[in-house]
């Protein structure tokens, strides 16, 4: 009985050293896993850098506009904030983004930027808006908290141990000797 019963064992493990029907699939469960897990990093990081190329190109495009005095004359810091939610908001909130423009003395003080100061959540704290005047130089700094939602990317991708991604853009320009019609008018 005992030897019937070894056969019936000996005989269903050659079935099973012989079958590997399933050997994809456990091969899969193994890899498949971090490998979607890679693609959908991936995919994060490539957001992520979208966001920042975003942020740099809104921060560009606003400099642009205080440079040339369409900001000083055409709104102030409304026309600043509406630039840049416009040209960021297919991929960055616009309650998000916060932003520093101050007037500096000259650009020897821009060679030691003003350190930005922030609160204790890491958010960019407010100092106020001031766009200058006409041959001013002026520093403007955007930034933006990116969430990272991917779970173990985080620790890859963060700059200060959190969740979070913290993403800053900074322009120091010379503002342009501008006239509008209104002053030339004035002049006359």
């Amino acid at each position: 009985m005992i030897k019937i019963q070894y056969k019936k064992f000996k005989r269903i493990i050659r079935f099973w050293k012989k079958d590997q029907s399933g050997v994809t699939a456990i091969e899969f469960s193994l890899v498949g896993a971090p490998f979607i897990l890679m693609v959908i990093g991936i995919l994060e990081m490539s957001l992520m850098f979208t966001a920042q190329n975003l942020l740099e190109a809104a921060t560009t495009n606003a400099a642009r506009l205080i440079r040339t005095g369409q900001v000083q004359e055409g709104g102030g810091e409304t026309a600043f904030q509406e630039n840049v939610c416009d040209f960021t908001s297919m991929l960055i909130p616009c309650d998000r983004i916060q932003y520093q423009v101050e007037t500096l003395d000259n650009f020897g003080a821009a060679e030691g930027l003003p350190d930005a100061s922030f609160d204790d959540d890491g958010n960019l704290e407010n100092q106020g808006f001031e766009a200058g005047g006409v041959s001013d130089v002026v520093l403007i700094r955007i930034a933006y908290k990116y969430a990272i939602k991917t779970p173990l990317m985080q620790v890859f991708l963060t700059n200060n141990g959190d969740s979070n991604r913290f993403m800053v853009s900074t322009v120091v320009l010379k503002t342009e000797p501008y006239q509008f019609e209104d002053d030339e008018e004035d002049l006359e």
